[in-house]
């Protein structure tokens, strides 16, 4: 990660302008994996809004989880507060397309800490809420007993990735998620540099997240990335027509 606000500079790698206006969140994302699944359409399109097109890669459609540590989580202006900034979390999240804007739709946001779920859910309108995340030095496990959710992977972290596939950017930068809540669409704007993918070698992976016909298991597991930190800030989410 770069020092202090000096990411919010580097802009040639966007596929559209940054905001102009001043952004509403920061936050740091360390010790990150993701974990990249491929999926059927239809059980995939029953889970995303009407108003938002399903984005593919080369015909085929994709569902990543997201683990990693949040960090210094805070509005602009104002200090974090480590008991409620710094958590766990796990994004279970899809990708979409609207009006040109390549972008995320969260399907399920899980986070370690009970009251950071509910400050960021009453401050975003993001469906977070609180499960059993824990890392050791190998691994990442979750239980999520309200849902049946599990995880259990256990990986190592191997050399940055020279030169990045067009799969691998598709997959992993993103600077836009998209919000549809009491029938509403509205996006949020995402800015980040550019992520220092890692090669990760995934060890172990037990899993089963069923949501709704969809099933993610340890078998359609077909990419994985790892990156040590991001800084990111993100804007005040707008109106979508």
């Amino acid at each position: 990660m770069k020092k202090g606000d000096e990411f919010l500079t580097e802009v040639s790698h966007r596929p559209w302008e940054k905001p102009t206006t001043n952004w509403q969140y920061y936050q740091e994302w360390e010790d990150v994996l993701f974990l990249h699944f491929e999926v059927d359409h239809a059980d995939l399109r029953f889970l995303v809004p009407d108003h938002l097109s399903l984005d593919s890669y080369s015909g085929k459609y994709y569902i990543s989880l997201v683990a990693f540590k949040m960090k210094n989580l805070r509005p602009a202006g104002l200090p974090s507060v480590g008991f409620i900034s710094d958590f766990y979390e796990i994004q279970t999240r899809t990708y979409v397309i609207k009006n040109g804007k390549r972008g995320v739709y969260f399907i399920n946001l899980e986070v370690a800490k009970k009251i950071s779920a509910f400050v960021a859910k009453v401050l975003s309108g993001l469906p977070y809420e609180k499960s059993d995340i824990t890392r050791s030095a190998t691994a990442y496990n979750n239980i999520n007993n309200h849902k049946g959710y599990f995880l259990d992977v256990t990986f190592s972290t191997e050399n940055q990735i020279d030169i990045k596939k067009d799969f691998d950017t598709w997959l992993t930068e993103r600077y836009a998620l998209f919000l549809y809540k009491n029938n509403a669409l509205r996006v949020f704007e995402i800015h980040h540099e550019p992520l220092a993918l890692h090669h990760v070698h995934v060890e172990k992976l037990n899993i089963h997240y069923q949501i709704r016909n969809l099933k993610i298991e340890s078998y359609t597991l077909i990419a994985c990335h790892y990156v040590p930190g991001i800084q990111m800030v993100s804007w005040s989410p707008v109106a979508v027509e």
